[in-house]
């Protein structure tokens, strides 16, 4: 089976720090792969070398088999590639509703056609569906400003699974948000996994955010792959206790 990511030997230096030292690994359609590690374990990095913000080193991304290292971000989103910062990148002054079909425009159409094409793009159909299934929708014509930094989280979530991607990279999605509103991204994330098989890679901070939402998770220390695996297993390994859990 073609994996959707599949990252061969990726390695990214700054002068003579070594942040990625060679990383390999695949994600599969439907499939939820956590990456965790350390401050400074090159995790950021490592994502940023995926996403065309960086350029690696050295080393290899495919989506779908296609090689689409060197690609700006830009081209790699209207390949269906979206991703979430650890900075909100939500729109203060737009609604919640506006968000989400500014979000979707991304994908879509060209310059042209967002000057000149209907009001909401012909994406308000879509942003509709999104708020009711984030369960926004008693927030969906305020300005995203005005919501709490928890549901602004949430809303930034629904902006990168607005055009149906093929892969979402989360980074450090359950950062600084309470633990009620956490539970409801968990379950939200769980369940847009479960009914549409979306893809999508999390790094995060947060250990029981990400063992109770990933279904395989990677370790990295040093800029390398210390640990694989399930959750379970991967919470029990010693050379992860002690490099990052027993911390």
């Amino acid at each position: 089976m073609t994996a959707v990511l599949e990252v061969r030997d990726i390695a990214k230096s700054f002068g003579g720090v070594h942040a990625v030292q060679g990383v390999s690994f695949d994600v599969h359609e439907g499939e939820i792969l956590g990456i965790i590690g350390p401050n400074g374990s090159g995790k950021s990095t490592l994502f940023n070398c995926i996403l065309g913000q960086l350029a690696p080193t050295r080393g290899e991304v495919r989506i779908d088999g296609r090689n689409v290292s060197g690609k700006r971000p830009s081209e790699l989103n209207r390949l269906g590639i979206s991703r979430t910062f650890q900075l909100l990148q939500v729109f203060p002054q737009l609604t919640v509703r506006e968000n989400l079909i500014l979000a979707g425009q991304e994908h879509k159409g060209s310059r042209l056609g967002r000057l000149f094409g209907a009001r909401d793009a012909g994406l308000g159909a879509a942003a509709d569906r999104m708020i009711d299934f984030f369960r926004l929708g008693h927030l969906a014509h305020e300005n995203a400003g005005g919501l709490s930094y928890g549901q602004q989280k949430l809303l930034d979530a629904a902006m990168a699974f607005m055009a149906g991607p093929r892969l979402v990279l989360l980074d450090e999605p359950a950062g600084g948000v309470n633990l009620t509103m956490l539970a409801s991204l968990k379950e939200r994330l769980q369940a847009i996994n479960r009914e549409t098989r979306a893809t999508f890679v999390v790094i995060e901070h947060n250990m029981e955010f990400v063992m109770a939402l990933c279904s395989r998770i990677i370790v990295l220390a040093e800029g390398r792959i210390i640990a694989e695996g399930e959750p379970a297993a991967v919470r029990r390994d010693p050379k992860v206790i002690e490099a990052y859990l027993g911390h």
